[in-house]
Protein backbone atom coordinates (compact mmCIF):
# COMPACT_ATOMS: atom_id res chain seq x y z
CA UNK A 1 0.00 0.00 0.00
CA UNK A 2 2.87 2.33 0.95
CA UNK A 3 4.05 2.18 -2.86
CA UNK A 4 1.14 2.62 -4.29
CA UNK A 5 0.47 5.41 -2.50
CA UNK A 6 4.22 6.86 -3.20
CA UNK A 7 3.11 5.80 -7.05
CA UNK A 8 0.05 7.60 -6.59
CA UNK A 9 1.80 10.85 -4.95
CA UNK A 10 4.43 10.49 -7.97
CA UNK A 11 1.52 10.60 -10.60
CA UNK A 12 -0.04 13.56 -8.96
CA UNK A 13 3.25 15.55 -8.42
CA UNK A 14 4.33 14.53 -12.12
CA UNK A 15 0.42 15.90 -13.53
CA UNK A 16 0.97 19.25 -11.21
CA UNK A 17 4.56 19.70 -12.67
CA UNK A 18 3.36 18.94 -16.55
CA UNK A 19 0.22 21.41 -15.90
CA UNK A 20 2.39 24.51 -14.53
CA UNK A 21 4.83 24.25 -17.05
CA UNK A 22 1.35 24.38 -19.93
CA UNK A 23 0.61 27.39 -17.98
CA UNK A 24 3.62 29.03 -18.35
CA UNK A 25 3.43 28.18 -22.16
CA UNK A 26 0.23 30.36 -22.85
CA UNK A 27 1.03 34.39 -23.38
CA UNK A 28 -1.45 37.24 -23.71
CA UNK A 29 0.03 40.70 -25.23
CA UNK A 30 -1.00 44.18 -24.76
CA UNK A 31 -0.20 47.36 -26.84
CA UNK A 32 0.77 50.56 -25.98
CA UNK A 33 2.14 53.70 -27.95
CA UNK A 34 4.60 56.41 -27.49
CA UNK A 35 3.62 60.24 -28.35
CA UNK A 36 4.97 63.24 -28.28
CA UNK A 37 4.60 66.53 -29.98
CA UNK A 38 6.99 68.42 -31.44
CA UNK A 39 5.90 72.60 -31.42
CA UNK A 40 7.30 75.03 -34.09
CA UNK A 41 10.03 77.23 -32.48
CA UNK A 42 12.39 79.92 -34.15
CA UNK A 43 15.39 81.89 -33.00
CA UNK A 44 17.12 84.54 -34.64
CA UNK A 45 20.64 86.37 -34.26
CA UNK A 46 22.43 89.54 -36.40
CA UNK A 47 25.41 91.09 -36.29
CA UNK A 48 25.84 94.54 -36.56
CA UNK A 49 26.83 96.89 -40.01
CA UNK A 50 29.55 98.15 -39.31
CA UNK A 51 30.83 101.13 -41.63
CA UNK A 52 34.03 101.69 -39.84
CA UNK A 53 35.62 105.42 -40.28
CA UNK A 54 34.03 107.19 -42.91
CA UNK A 55 35.69 110.31 -44.88
CA UNK A 56 32.83 112.66 -45.13
CA UNK A 57 35.36 114.86 -48.04
CA UNK A 58 35.00 111.79 -50.22
CA UNK A 59 32.62 111.11 -52.69
CA UNK A 60 30.30 108.40 -53.52
CA UNK A 61 29.71 105.65 -50.80
CA UNK A 62 30.17 103.52 -47.95
CA UNK A 63 28.74 100.33 -47.76
CA UNK A 64 29.03 97.32 -45.29
CA UNK A 65 27.40 94.04 -44.57
CA UNK A 66 25.49 92.21 -41.48
CA UNK A 67 23.88 88.95 -41.30
CA UNK A 68 20.52 87.65 -39.91
CA UNK A 69 20.85 84.60 -38.76
CA UNK A 70 17.05 82.72 -38.55
CA UNK A 71 16.78 78.52 -37.13
CA UNK A 72 13.72 77.01 -37.22
CA UNK A 73 12.36 73.38 -36.62
CA UNK A 74 12.00 71.65 -39.71
CA UNK A 75 8.83 72.81 -42.44
CA UNK A 76 8.41 75.93 -40.31
CA UNK A 77 7.68 79.11 -42.54
CA UNK A 78 9.07 82.43 -41.43
CA UNK A 79 9.43 86.28 -42.06
CA UNK A 80 12.14 88.44 -40.95
CA UNK A 81 11.46 92.06 -40.86
CA UNK A 82 13.73 95.32 -39.48
CA UNK A 83 12.16 98.26 -38.07
CA UNK A 84 12.97 101.71 -39.16
CA UNK A 85 15.15 102.49 -36.38
CA UNK A 86 15.22 105.57 -34.05
CA UNK A 87 14.45 108.02 -37.42
CA UNK A 88 10.98 106.57 -37.57
CA UNK A 89 11.58 106.65 -41.46
CA UNK A 90 12.52 103.46 -43.65
CA UNK A 91 13.64 105.57 -46.54
CA UNK A 92 15.42 108.19 -43.86
CA UNK A 93 17.14 106.22 -41.45
CA UNK A 94 20.09 107.99 -39.21
CA UNK A 95 22.44 107.45 -36.53
CA UNK A 96 22.69 109.73 -33.94
CA UNK A 97 26.26 110.88 -32.35
CA UNK A 98 26.96 109.61 -28.92
CA UNK A 99 28.40 112.89 -27.93
CA UNK A 100 25.89 114.76 -25.57
CA UNK A 101 24.60 117.50 -27.51
CA UNK A 102 25.77 116.64 -31.25
CA UNK A 103 22.22 116.88 -32.89
CA UNK A 104 23.63 115.53 -36.44
CA UNK A 105 22.45 112.52 -38.12
CA UNK A 106 24.00 110.56 -40.40
CA UNK A 107 21.66 108.99 -43.01
CA UNK A 108 22.68 105.48 -44.27
CA UNK A 109 20.22 102.55 -45.10
CA UNK A 110 20.13 99.21 -45.20
CA UNK A 111 18.80 96.70 -47.77
CA UNK A 112 17.82 93.18 -49.14
CA UNK A 113 20.07 93.08 -52.16
CA UNK A 114 23.55 93.70 -53.22
CA UNK A 115 22.21 96.32 -55.72
CA UNK A 116 21.26 98.52 -53.07
CA UNK A 117 18.16 99.12 -54.60
CA UNK A 118 15.03 97.14 -51.65
CA UNK A 119 14.82 98.20 -48.50
CA UNK A 120 15.04 95.94 -45.94
CA UNK A 121 11.86 96.98 -44.08
CA UNK A 122 8.06 95.62 -42.71
CA UNK A 123 6.68 95.05 -46.23
CA UNK A 124 5.18 98.49 -46.04
CA UNK A 125 5.34 100.95 -49.03
CA UNK A 126 8.48 100.19 -50.88
CA UNK A 127 10.44 98.29 -48.19
CA UNK A 128 10.70 94.36 -48.36
CA UNK A 129 10.77 91.43 -45.58
CA UNK A 130 12.77 88.46 -46.05
CA UNK A 131 10.81 85.40 -46.01
CA UNK A 132 12.07 81.50 -45.74
CA UNK A 133 10.94 77.89 -44.22
CA UNK A 134 12.90 76.42 -41.68
CA UNK A 135 15.50 73.33 -42.00
CA UNK A 136 16.26 72.96 -38.39
CA UNK A 137 19.55 73.99 -38.92
CA UNK A 138 20.42 78.43 -38.87
CA UNK A 139 19.83 80.29 -42.38
CA UNK A 140 21.75 83.31 -43.20
CA UNK A 141 20.66 86.31 -44.94
CA UNK A 142 23.00 88.95 -45.46
CA UNK A 143 22.03 92.66 -45.02
CA UNK A 144 23.52 95.26 -47.05
CA UNK A 145 23.97 98.93 -45.91
CA UNK A 146 24.93 101.84 -47.62
CA UNK A 147 25.73 105.61 -46.41
CA UNK A 148 26.77 108.68 -48.73
CA UNK A 149 29.93 109.69 -47.97
CA UNK A 150 29.71 113.45 -48.18
CA UNK A 151 27.96 113.96 -45.03
CA UNK A 152 29.42 116.84 -43.27
CA UNK A 153 28.80 116.01 -39.33
CA UNK A 154 30.33 116.74 -36.23
CA UNK A 155 33.07 113.97 -35.70
CA UNK A 156 31.60 111.52 -33.05
CA UNK A 157 30.60 107.87 -32.79
CA UNK A 158 27.12 107.56 -34.83
CA UNK A 159 25.21 104.62 -34.07
CA UNK A 160 21.21 103.63 -34.58
CA UNK A 161 19.58 100.60 -32.93
CA UNK A 162 17.80 98.19 -35.31
CA UNK A 163 15.21 95.34 -34.53
CA UNK A 164 15.05 92.09 -36.00
CA UNK A 165 11.89 90.77 -35.87
CA UNK A 166 10.97 86.73 -37.11
CA UNK A 167 7.62 86.18 -37.79
CA UNK A 168 6.19 81.89 -37.42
Amino acid sequence: MKKSLILKSALVLAGLVGASSSFAANSITASMQTNAKVGATCAVSATNIAFGTINPAATGTATANGTIAATCTKGTAYTLSLNAGASGAFTARTMAGATSGNTDKLAYNVYVDNAYTTVFGDGTGATQTLAGTGTGSAQSYTTYGSLSLNQFLTPDNYSDNLTVTLSY
